[in-house]
């Protein structure tokens, strides 16, 4: 990263509120060698971000207390929403380590990154092959230990450090997605969309709030379908320990201007009705975990 931090962290002290909103997939600190290794950087970088859905975070968080981790690193680099092993393994100069390409075949997370889209993301519909040249391991290596691990290191920490302030804690990892479909007519397509992992990841009675929340504020909004969540959910969420975490997608066209480069008119209502969300389930949660931050103070 040349200097540059991978992640950014920004939270109070004490915790206002026990939610954490992460945004894995919007960094734009691209290092030099980087772009100078891509094929298309101009247009592959803004098609694998989650184009400027950091400045929703940022604001929400600002107006609700909410903890904050925002990565810096660019998708492009490495994708912090898949597992380590979800690589495709035909980029890296001399294949998979000893033992990984078994585990690689049998997981369903191989599916992605076959698809284009694993650890290091190796091509995009359209635009074919993403890269001039194959990773060296080490480069590979360097990328996990000093981003990915530390990255999934601090939102662990920060999730258990508002667990301990208010008895349980909730994680809204923050994307944002194309546009589904068309957005006027009959069946219009959905401008959120929130991933549980089907129930694994999140106290359902948390998503159901969210989706009525949505609707009560006249947004469509569906539930795992089509994105249902991934690794940052798998790893992060265990209810049982009172950790919930849910993904939520944000329809790009609802933030951005035509284009989908640029912050849009829509951006402010999108902000609004997120503040409401997380306001929400903010006190929700609190709830489940029986008020402790409050009766403690």
């Amino acid at each position: 990263m040349r200097g540059q931090p991978a992640f950014v962290l920004h939270r109070r002290d004490p915790a206002p509120i026990p939610v954490l909103i992460a945004v894995p997939h919007a960094g734009r600190t691209y290092p030099s060698d980087l772009l100078a290794r891509m094929r298309n950087p101009a247009m592959a970088s803004v098609r694998l971000e989650d184009r400027l859905i950091d400045l929703v975070a940022e604001q929400v968080a600002l107006e609700t207390g909410a903890d904050l981790l925002v990565a810096r690193a660019p998708r492009a680099m490495i994708d912090l929403n898949r597992a380590t092993d979800d690589m495709d393994w035909d980029m890296v100069m001399g294949g998979a380590p000893s033992g990984e390409r078994g585990s690689f075949a049998r997981f369903a997370a191989g599916r992605r990154s076959r698809s284009g889209l694993g650890l290091v993301p190796r091509r995009l519909p359209g635009m074919g092959e993403l890269w001039r040249q194959r990773l060296t391991p080490t480069e590979l290596g360097a990328r996990i230990d000093e981003v990915h691990q530390p990255y999934h290191r601090e939102l662990e920490t920060s999730m258990e450090r508002l667990r301990d302030r208010w008895g349980t804690a909730l994680l809204i990892d923050l994307h944002s997605m194309p546009p589904l479909g068309p957005k006027t007519g009959v069946g219009r397509a959905v401008d959120f969309v929130i991933g549980d992992r089907f129930g694994a990841s999140c106290d359902g009675g948390l998503v159901q709030s969210a989706l009525a929340h949505f609707s009560a504020n006249r947004w469509l909004a569906s539930h795992n379908r089509p994105y249902a969540g991934g690794y940052v959910l798998d790893r992060h969420g265990a209810p049982a320990r009172g950790l919930h975490a849910m993904q939520v997608e944000v329809c790009r066209q609802a933030y951005l201007e035509e284009t989908m480069h640029e912050p849009g008119p829509g951006l402010e209502g999108v902000v609004t009705v997120l503040v409401g969300l997380v306001r929400l389930l903010a006190d929700e949660v609190s709830l489940r975990g029986g008020g402790r931050a409050l009766a403690a103070e």
